[in-house]
């Protein structure tokens, strides 16, 4: 996510480090830096300028303070502007009515339909309300069963008249159905088209103004930069949306959308796509967004991701097995599906500081843990709670069951034993000086 974005600003702020004060000269030559790297992002130029002269103005308004140097202080000031440019603070979603009406646009191929559910899924399972999906895309053939097939995947009603079509008329009747089966939410998903054009345009300002929605939101793929704002430019001018959704921002290395479109149609950004997965949804949160372009990672969201799938009884049994040094591979096994449930594994080294730096060019893949579990499924149930039952003729065994080599298998029992005599030194007093730590830093 914003690799090259990210690069080139960690290039151009380096350009004041090692300088005992800010001048003219020197904050000249690394806006200059910056400039050119928020173009190459695809930012706008005029969004690109006006950036970089409330950057200067900033920077020679301030004194450098004895504990920072000028390229921290610079650092600082670009943080806080891209966080402005970018929105400033979160905005939340509208759900004021019984129902609450979100209506769904954009493009085709822009990712809505998904969307659409993953936005579902968050609101039934992390706000605790009852959606429906409604199907009002009464052209592309395949829309109505792909929404059908994500409303089973995530357990959600969907409702849909493949024999109607009025889209104005298929959304008043998935309302009505909706308040009959006691659903608090209703998303409507509308058609989209391979360009911006009249009809689509009339069609859904005509089912805005039939259903009143608390919430119509502008679903956009991220990857397609300058045209992205200026698709939502044009939805803007017809529906007044009250909020921007950026998918695909995990396979964006640019970024010029996200830094963009706030300024340009004065709408918030409010939720982002980062993966194909149901679970990949995230508020939109400027300030943690700003950090991750300059390279400072997003601590607080992953440790908002863990918390969401930590299990307080799961992890007193775990605590306790630890104790007596029960902990086996089926334990094991449990805490790789909870990092799984975290999302993909390049988004989340992204969130550490300084690791996309670390591990740039690398790429990452996301069944990073498959060989660790075809593994483990090759072994018997006795013998991943009883590790040290695994000798040479049962390791083969194992190796051959996962299409692994013995020595892979050998590399994971040596880093499980390592992991066992780590997790019982936290037991004692490592552990309860880390939770302490832990406690300050709230």
């Amino acid at each position: 996510m914003f690799d090259n974005l990210s690069e080139k600003l960690d290039k151009a702020l380096h350009v004041l480090k090692g300088h005992g004060q800010i001048t003219e000269i020197n904050v000249a030559e690394t806006l200059k830096e910056i400039r050119r790297a928020l173009l190459d992002a695809d930012v706008n130029f005029k969004i690109a300028k006006e950036f970089t002269n409330k950057v200067k103005e900033e920077a020679m308004g301030q004194n450098v303070l004895s504990t920072l140097q000028p390229g921290q202080l610079m650092v600082k000031i670009v943080k806080d502007e891209l966080t402005e440019l970018m929105g400033g603070d979160a905005e939340g979603i509208n759900l004021s009515g019984n129902p609450s009406v979100i209506l769904m646009s954009g493009l085709q191929g822009s990712g809505k339909t998904t969307f659409s559910g993953k936005l579902a899924n968050y609101l039934k399972n992390k706000k605790s309300k009852k959606p429906m999906l409604v199907a009002c895309d009464v052209y592309r053939p395949a829309a109505i069963d792909q929404l059908h097939i994500v409303g089973e995947q995530i357990g959600v009603e969907v409702y849909s008249d493949r024999e109607n079509n009025d889209p104005v008329a298929i959304a008043k009747a998935g309302i009505a159905h909706a308040k009959s089966l006691g659903c608090n939410v209703v998303i409507i998903d509308t058609a989209g088209r391979l360009a911006v054009d009249q009809e689509m345009m009339t069609e859904i300002a005509n089912i805005h103004k039939a259903i009143q929605p608390q919430e119509t939101l502008f679903v956009v793929d991220a990857m397609t930069g300058q045209d992205a704002v200026n698709t939502a430019k044009a939805f803007n001018d017809v529906l007044n949306f009250d909020g921007v959704i950026l998918t695909k921002l995990d396979g964006d290395t640019r970024g010029g959308a996200a830094i963009s479109i706030k300024s340009v149609v004065n709408k918030p950004i409010k939720f982002i796509g980062t993966g194909e997965k149901m679970e990949a949804i995230d508020v939109f949160y400027p300030s943690r967004m700003a950090d991750r372009i300059l390279g400072m990672g997003d601590v607080v969201s992953l440790v908002e991701r863990a918390q969401e799938q930590f299990d307080e009884e799961q992890a007193r049994k775990l605590q306790k097995k630890i104790a007596k040094n029960k902990f086996g591979f089926d334990d094991f096994l449990s805490q790789i599906q909870q990092i799984k449930r975290m999302g993909n594994m390049k988004d989340l080294i992204g969130m550490i500081p300084g690791a996309g730096k670390a591990l740039k060019g690398l790429d990452i893949d996301d069944d990073a843990f498959k060989h660790i579990e075809a593994i483990i499924h090759s072994m018997t149930p006795d013998e991943r709670s009883n590790p040290s039952k695994l000798n040479a003729s049962r390791k083969k065994r194992i190796a051959a069951g996962s299409g692994t080599s013995i020595q892979e298998v050998n590399q994971l029992l040596k880093q499980f034993d390592q992991m066992g005599k780590m997790m019982k030194m936290m037991q004692g007093g490592g552990g309860k000086r880390m939770m302490q730590m832990m406690q300050n830093m709230k």
